[in-house]
């Protein structure tokens, strides 16, 4: 057998297979036809849809087990119809029937008698036809908003089963169409689909609620296996001679089909990806090796166990997992000498703060020989315990830490040194470290010289290497220039003999010039002043003060200054880009003119040899005019380095990062809250990571019982994944003892059967309007009050019952 399809003129929501497995009949909204199944193709034997009119939509199909000439199918209209495919024209429709008012979900033949069928609908009706007749000939009752699916039992000729939208599951007897023989609550939202066992008398059950559960009802309905899956499942199918496979396909996001072992219900046995969209049904052939499917893809599929996808074989054999306690359970891939039916023992050296519990929890191999197994995996099982000391000390830092923190409600700075000055105590000077820093770089103080720079907006930034990689070389062609002016102020200099350079330069008042000398500060990369280098005892240059003048000019560097300065020169920078027309030419004078020099003196390559002229002369001073011009393009910079910054963002970044890593994700979700806006800057982090670390610190609150904590860390986060948590309604609502239906506006009257017979106090027999309890064995109960003075001296129910009522 091999796999191969066909292509449809729209989508396909239903296929069934005739008694013999050699034809299938699908049916869709623009689809309805008969294939015969060959070896390798389908080849198609009867479109009854071209008879039919464009209204037509199909919902499900089904075929008689006993006669292949008739087709049952389920309509978007409500309407059921029997169809003879060996008739043609309009006497292809042997009945139609219109009893239902709304949409018909599944509809189904009798397993033994071929002229009898069944149908469910979104009226919350099922029916019962024959084929022979031209009504129903009995009504169920299902006392739910919808009926999704019903199935006849292939144990009892007489029982058949229906599932509904309000998660319960009815077993009823087709002779007893007054009341369900036994109703139960299955899944936590709408059941979509049913199928018993071929041989045992189990039953299957998915649900919206993303599970699939099978049920023995050889009894009392009770749970035996669970299978947990990604989607919203809409059909089931057992797999035939295979007591534990079943098939299943999703109602949305999962295109594959998966035949699960419900002995291992985590991953699927066998997996199938051929459908491009949701597929819409699946069909056994009578072979555990082939079956068909049809997909809202337009396409009809054959599959062949051949060509499945074993998903186990790609398993990870190993994981690890961690509680609240600090104990570590570990799975390894075991060894081929390890592969045995028995548990073994390793001594693996565990560190100072674990204490090695169990080893060796080996999975115990099936030893059939089944042409089916499930893929050959064992693992070992580890558990590592921390030592008790150790664990309560840790466990009381963290609640401690959590319970003293403050996340709002004051400034970054005053979050940070309070939240610094709790992990101190708490013994934690690390944490308390990360908290100055923060402190340090995004505190209040901090963050406003960086606004009134004009450059705060760290978004504008520029983050571009090629943009700064033009600096050096742009500062070895200023320390050129630099040194060659200084190569022609020396050799000017001994050129004029015993002269001091500022007599040469001193033009006016000795006072004046001193004046002009120390009015500016100049600030270089490290955005320091240069006069910081006098502290130190460094060389001061060719400068000289008189005796108060470099007092108050260090007077002036305040503390304040100074931080502004600094952060200034690592918060912020003017980036010009390359086409840039700022001129960049260092100006004639080095400081600031006061006012005009009427009387300039002269340059040095303008004065006289030292034998013939004499500083004191009184020529005329128009005589030795400055000129100016090869002066600027002497010093001219044709690209000027920028002013380099410091982001502190990336080591913040990184530093969450560590602390994330060792496991303390408390201090990294605490530091994103408390930074507040300035959580923007840290572009490292993206919106996936901060939401891990939130949702990892708000499981660990959880554990330990933190509710307001966790509360609050969920209200004051940033990420709708994270808030939203709030928004989930807690609401649970009880349904009416006689309708089953959920009372919404008030808990003691029903809205459908307008009674409040079933809220009365089983002690008072008054309704019950306030706080209630009631036995969760019996259901009886009544006013909190009543029940807590009937218990405290009596055991039994107070309706006569009989039941041992028990109430927490």
């Amino acid at each position: 057998m091999t796999t191969f399809h066909v292509g449809q003129d729209g989508p396909v929501n239903a296929l069934a297979l005739n008694k013999d497995y050699t034809q299938v009949a699908i049916g869709g909204r623009n689809v309805f036809k008969v294939y015969s199944i060959e070896e390798d193709k389908f080849r198609e034997i009867c479109n009854v849809r071209k008879h039919l009119n464009a209204g037509f939509s199909c919902n499900d199909v089904s075929w008689s087990p006993s006669d292949d000439h008739f087709l049952a199918t389920a309509a978007t209209d409500g309407h059921v119809s029997v169809w003879n495919i060996t008739q043609m024209g309009k006497a292809v429709q042997e009945q139609d029937y219109q009893d239902h008012k709304r949409t018909v979900n599944k509809v189904k033949f009798h397993a033994s008698e071929p002229n009898k069928l069944i149908s469910g609908s979104q009226d919350g009706t099922m029916r019962y036809f024959d084929i022979r007749v031209r009504n129903a000939v009995a009504v169920f009752y299902s006392n739910t908003e919808s009926v999704r699916d019903v199935q006849f039992s292939p144990h009892n000729p007489y029982t058949f089963s229906a599932v509904s939208d309000n998660g319960s599951v009815q077993l009823w007897d087709i002779r007893k169409p007054e009341k369900c023989q036994q109703q139960y609550t299955a899944h936590s939202g709408p059941v979509f689909t049913c199928d018993w066992h071929p041989e045992a008398l189990w039953l299957a059950t998915a649900s919206r609620d993303k599970t699939i559960k099978v049920w023995d009802l050889t009894s009392k309905p009770t749970l035996e296996y669970t299978i947990h899956t990604i989607a919203s499942i809409g059909h089931v199918k057992w797999r035939p001679q295979r007591k534990y496979h079943i098939a299943s396909c999703a109602l949305v996001i999962d295109c594959s089909i998966n035949v699960w072992d419900v002995r291992r219900p985590y991953i699927p046995f066998a997996s199938f990806n051929e459908h491009r969209d949701i597929a819409s049904g699946v069909a056994w052939r009578g072979d555990p090796h082939v079956f068909l499917s049809s997909g809202r893809d337009s396409t009809l599929f054959q599959h062949s166990f051949n060509d499945a996808s074993r998903p186990a074989s790609k398993a990870n054999p190993q994981a690890i997992s961690i509680n609240n306690n600090g104990d570590i359970l570990y799975a390894r891939k075991s060894s081929p000498l390890q592969n045995n039916n028995f548990s073994c023992t390793s001594n693996v050296n565990s560190s100072n703060t674990l204490v090695k519990a169990t080893a060796g929890l080996i999975r115990k191999i099936s030893t059939s020989q089944s042409i089916d197994q499930f893929h050959q995996a064992s693992s070992i099982l580890q558990n590592y315990s921390m030592i008790k000391d150790i664990a309560n000390q840790e466990s009381h830092i963290l609640l401690s830490l959590a319970k003293n923190y403050i996340l709002q409600g004051r400034s970054i700075s005053e979050l940070c040194e309070h939240n610094s000055a709790v992990a101190r105590e708490f013994k934690k000077p690390h944490i308390s470290v990360i908290w100055k820093i923060i402190k340090t770089m995004y505190g209040e103080e901090f963050m406003q010289y960086s606004i009134n720079s004009g450059n705060s907006n760290l978004d504008e930034v520029p983050h571009n290497s090629n943009n700064m990689s033009n600096i050096g070389p742009n500062i070895v062609q200023i320390e050129n220039t630099i040194n060659n002016i200084r190569d022609m102020e020396i050799e000017q200099k001994s050129k004029g003999g015993g002269d001091n350079q500022t007599s040469q330069f001193s033009g006016g008042d000795d006072e004046t010039e001193n004046e002009d000398q120390v009015d500016h500060i100049p600030i270089y990369n490290n955005s320091f002043p240069t006069y910081l280098n006098l502290r130190s005892g460094l060389p001061k240059g060719d400068f000289s003060f008189g005796e108060n003048e470099l007092d108050m000019e260090l007077e002036s560097l305040s503390s304040d200054n100074i931080c502004r300065d600094f952060h200034i020169g690592y918060r912020s920078f003017t980036h010009h880009p390359p086409n840039d027309p700022a001129d960049w030419t260092l100006p004639n004078e080095a400081f600031p003119v006061r006012h005009e020099i009427l009387d300039r003196s002269p340059p040095p390559e303008q004065f006289p040899p030292a034998d013939r002229r004499s500083p004191d002369s009184g020529d005329d001073a128009a005589a030795y005019q400055y000129d100016d011009r090869p002066a600027a393009a002497l010093v001219a910079v044709a690209r000027p380095p920028e002013k380099s910054s410091w982001d502190p963002s990336g080591l913040v970044a990184e530093a969450l990062r560590h602390h994330a890593t060792l496991g303390d994700i408390q201090t990294s979700a605490c530091v994103l809250i408390v930074m507040g806006e300035c959580r923007k800057h840290l572009r490292q982090l993206d919106e996936a990571v901060q939401e891990h670390w939130l949702l990892g610190y708000i499981e660990v609150l959880n554990r330990y019982r933190l509710w307001n904590i966790a509360t609050q860390v969920i209200k004051l986060s940033w990420l709708p994944s994270v808030y939203q948590l709030n928004q989930q309604s807690t609401r649970i609502n009880t349904n009416c003892s006689r309708c089953a239906k959920p009372l919404q506006r008030v808990g003691w009257l029903c809205d459908r059967c307008h009674t409040s017979e079933y809220a009365l106090c089983c002690i008072c027999n008054q309704v019950v309007k306030g706080l209630y309890a009631w036995c969760q064995g019996c259901s009886h109960g009544g006013h909190l009050a009543h029940i807590r003075q009937w218990t405290s001296m009596h055991k039994v129910c107070p309706t006569g019952c009989g039941h041992l009522c028990e109430y927490r």
